[in-house]
């Protein structure tokens, strides 16, 4: 009994840790694929916090260094950012946030491995403290 009482307890370890693919760093792989598409946009949000030692122009260079990705790569749909206001003291040192809008997925890849793109987050490198990204397909 007890035997059968381990085999059925290590199937369903098994079965519930290999029902989420997980990518290399260890996250769950996105739900939603190419194929099973929303008829919505796909919105891609990026937040950063800086280093303590980054200046004012590093930061002002940034900022228009990532608006004209939007000139650059023709996937990039929309590009609207903003600088955090929020009264309630949660945004854990992320002080800009950028929404870019694509049409699809194969759109998203192509921006990712854009040059363009690719240059800036050498220039964003040695300011940058930390960074929060999540994509997801707008719902009404």
């Amino acid at each position: 009994m007890r035997k059968l009482l381990f085999l059925g307890t290590a199937w369903l370890v098994f079965a519930m840790t290999s029902a989420v693919p997980l990518s290399a760093k260890g996250n769950p792989k996105p739900a939603v694929t190419e194929k099973s598409a929303r008829k919505g946009k796909l919105q891609h949000v990026v937040s950063f916090k800086f280093k303590d030692t980054a200046s004012k122009e590093q930061v002002k260079e940034i900022e228009e260094a990532f608006r004209a990705l939007k000139t650059k790569i023709p996937q990039i749909e929309k590009l609207q950012w903003g600088l955090n206001n929020s009264p309630e003291g949660l945004n854990k040192g992320f002080t800009h946030c950028w929404i870019l809008t694509f049409s699809s997925e194969a759109d998203r890849e192509a921006y990712l491995k854009h040059p363009d793109h690719v240059a800036f987050g050498k220039l964003l490198r040695p300011v940058l403290g930390d960074v929060f990204v999540i994509d997801f397909w707008a719902k009404d």
